[in-house]
């Protein structure tokens, strides 16, 4: 008698599970390397080695079915409501991609001021005649020689983030190419 109170209030209790929907969630992990790039991939191998204790696991849900009832109207969509692999639209394909042209164009902006200066430290380190002034024109030319290298390296990652790294996550994600112009 007890066995049979025993599976009755067991099915009585897992019986309601078999009636919820599956719940899976796809496992992505997400990390930035040293350049400040943050990368996604949903194996951990690919992961570097030293940013494997900073990755960062993210659960996507699964996406939802539109399904609807009989009698029950569509609402009229817009083209852009298609996603990619992780639910991400053209708007944050697009937005990525305007912050990547923004950091470029700033980049750009600064190396030209940079620029500017280096040659009007260069022109007042020519015309300058006391030894004391010429070594600190040099100092200070140096140094801004060394953020024009800076700012070339930034420039350098941003046309790669932009020509390389997000048309690859793009095709990964299966993002429309179109989101990424």
């Amino acid at each position: 008698m007890r066995k049979i109170q025993f599976v009755a209030a067991l099915v009585f209790l897992l019986f309601p599970m078999f009636l919820m929907p599956q719940m899976s969630f796809a496992q992505v992990y997400k990390w930035v390397d040293e350049k400040g790039v943050t990368h996604f991939t949903d194996d951990m191998t690919q992961v570097p080695r030293q940013f494997q204790p900073k990755a960062e696991r993210i659960e996507v849900p699964p996406e939802k079915e539109d399904t609807k009832m009989e009698g029950e109207l569509t609402p009229n969509k817009k083209e852009d409501t298609q996603k990619d692999g992780l639910g991400r639209g053209e708007d944050y394909w697009k937005g990525r991609v305007q912050e990547w042209r923004n950091k470029l164009k700033a980049e750009q902006d600064k190396l030209g001021a940079l620029r500017a200066k280096y040659n009007g430290l260069t022109e007042k380190y020519n015309d300058s005649r006391s030894t004391a002034e010429r070594a600190n024109l040099r100092r200070e030319r140096d140094q801004v020689k060394t953020e024009i290298d800076q700012c070339n390296s930034q420039i350098e990652e941003a046309k790669v983030v932009m020509e390389k790294k997000i048309p690859e996550e793009a095709e990964f994600y299966k993002a429309k190419p179109e989101w990424i112009k």
